[in-house]
């Protein structure tokens, strides 16, 4: 299965087959569906289209091109089929989504923002943290596939309490050599050695958080906004300890994207003199 989602990341625009696909996992088509079903948690269909959505947000948030043009890029043949799985994905048109992006950016550090809209410009708030114990999976692959880990970890809580759900960035994202991400759980219940699922110590210390409300495709936008615009007149640099995500809706089923809760903290130290 892994090999079959690494084919689609790899190449989301490259006409993949069921049965190609079938043949890189060694099963055969129909034992391929539904397994990948199983093990994934959606078909491969909506495996694709998550990933190409997400390939338009960054489109849309990183590059000039019309939306026409970026409903053509991800595979879709009109604007208005693209601005329709877009709002399904995000919770917005990708008008919306673009303005909202390009105004976190312009406003990251804390301009005021003339179109009026309080929510587009970020409150930074500096906190203390405590150490936290966390139980975590690694994830491997691209950004757009990160909610299969976090639903495979929850498959694998069972019938153990979930107190809070987290994410956890341990390195640079542009250096994917060094740089690991772990879907993360506390839990008041015991878990078993030897699993996948590790223990994840979280260090204490000082961080900058960003209250986000809107679907979880904001994250990475949000995150290199505060690390570029807010960080440099802040008096703070960032410190050597994970980013953190900590997602306030335990659970989204049932939850429009558009409302969806999340924390992000990155972790600071005061800025060394000049």
């Amino acid at each position: 299965m892994a090999r079959a989602v690494a084919a689609i990341i790899a190449d989301p625009m490259a006409d993949l087959h069921l049965d190609d696909l079938a043949r890189l996992a060694h099963f055969s088509p129909f034992h391929f569906h539904r397994v990948y079903a199983g093990v994934v948690g959606e078909t491969v269909a909506a495996t694709l289209r998550r990933v190409r959505l997400a390939l338009a947000t960054r489109l849309l948030t990183g590059s000039d091109e019309s939306i026409t043009q970026v409903a053509l890029t991800v595979g879709y043949d009109s604007p208005q089929a693209f601005t329709r799985a877009f709002h399904q994905f995000t919770g917005q048109s990708p008008r919306a989504f673009r303005q909202q992006m390009r105004r976190a950016i312009l406003t990251a550090d804390g301009a005021v923002d003339n179109d009026g809209d309080d929510a587009a410009t970020p409150t930074v708030e500096i906190v203390e943290r405590p150490a936290q114990r966390l139980h975590a999976l690694r994830h491997t692959g691209s950004f757009a596939t990160i909610p299969h880990t976090h639903r495979q970890l929850r498959l694998r809580a069972g019938t153990r309490a979930i107190s809070e759900k987290w994410g956890a960035s341990f390195g640079n994202p542009q250096y994917a050599d060094r740089f690991r991400y772990y879907a993360a759980v506390a839990s008041p219940d015991p878990w078993p050695e030897g699993s996948e699922v590790e223990t994840l110590e979280i260090p204490g210390g000082r961080y900058a958080v960003q209250r986000l409300l809107g679907p979880y495709t904001r994250i990475n936008a949000a995150a290199q906004a505060l690390y570029t615009r807010w960080m440099p007149g802040s008096g703070y640099e960032p410190d050597d300890r994970p980013t953190l995500e900590h997602y306030l809706d335990t659970s989204s089923r049932g939850i429009a994207p558009a409302a969806l809760r999340t924390d992000l903290l990155i972790p600071i130290r005061s800025a060394s003199p000049s």
